[in-house]
């Protein structure tokens, strides 16, 4: 992700972009007062905000209501995204993310008969890194995806077990072991495969799933083992949740919870 330290921001801007979110949110027309005291921000910092955007289209002002909503001219700003393959708009995430953590990101494609094929990965210059090919195959319930793929799905043990019996592992974790680190998943949607998968690579890994819960892109760190200490790991983890969050609910239109 892209370092903001000794950066300056437009507070105007960022209040606008504030006012836009809690409106999308909201699902409803929200009053001055209203958006307001929800964004923290007075009454009149608020409402001249309010009637720039509306001005251009951006926000749609009901006079009779005297709400604000979410207007068409926002679709001006959206219409290119509009159909683009989800995996195009995380390409330059994802290589921001491998560029500060110092680590190979791979990106999966989830498929319906229970695989991830790698669709495209980004890498650090001058990092010693394992090597994974494109269109590569592997079990769904594999490795830190796999651990995420059933704990979003809220699998339980006998059909985790299942899954994870098709998974040839070079260090096998046991089962147990695995069925903690789905538990562990649910809450924090992130899991870790150190080693297991592939000897001597760490992977951490998440995924965003579409607006019917359905788990649609995997995204994984995989580095040499010991290049991360485990501090570093949860920051890589951090980020890729976040990419997850922005592409669940920007292209797939998932409802944040």
């Amino acid at each position: 992700m892209p370092d903001d330290q000794g950066q300056k921001f437009v507070p105007a801007v960022q209040n606008a972009i504030m006012i836009m979110r809690l409106l999308a949110a909201s699902g409803h027309p929200l009053g001055a007062t209203q958006i307001a005291r929800e964004t923290g921000l007075n009454v009149s910092s608020a409402f001249n905000i309010l009637r720039t955007l509306s001005h251009d289209g951006i926000l749609s002002f009901d006079p009779e209501a005297k709400t604000y909503r979410i207007g068409m001219g926002l679709l001006e700003f959206a219409a290119p995204l509009l159909g683009a393959n989800p995996a195009d708009l995380l390409r330059p995430t994802l290589a921001a993310i491998a560029q500060e953590h110092q680590v190979m990101i791979a990106l999966w494609h989830i498929t319906s008969n229970e695989r991830i094929v790698l669709i495209d990965r980004f890498t650090a210059p001058n990092i010693v890194q394992a090597v994974v090919a494109r269109n590569s195959r592997l079990p769904v319930f594999a490795g830190a995806i796999g651990r995420c793929y059933a704990a979003s799905l809220g699998l339980g043990k006998a059909a985790t077990r299942k899954g994870y019996k098709a998974v040839r592992w070079q260090n096998e974790p046991g089962f147990e072991n695995y069925w903690q680190d789905v538990i562990a998943a649910r809450q924090t949607g992130t899991a870790q495969d150190r080693g297991q998968l592939f000897k001597g690579l760490d992977i951490v890994a998440t995924l965003a799933r579409d607006a019917d819960d359905i788990p649609r892109i995997g995204m994984s760190s995989i580095i040499i083992a010991g290049q991360q200490d485990e501090d570093s790991l949860n920051e890589v983890a951090g980020a890729l949740m976040q990419a997850a969050d922005q592409v669940e609910r920007c292209v797939f239109g998932r409802k944040t919870e």
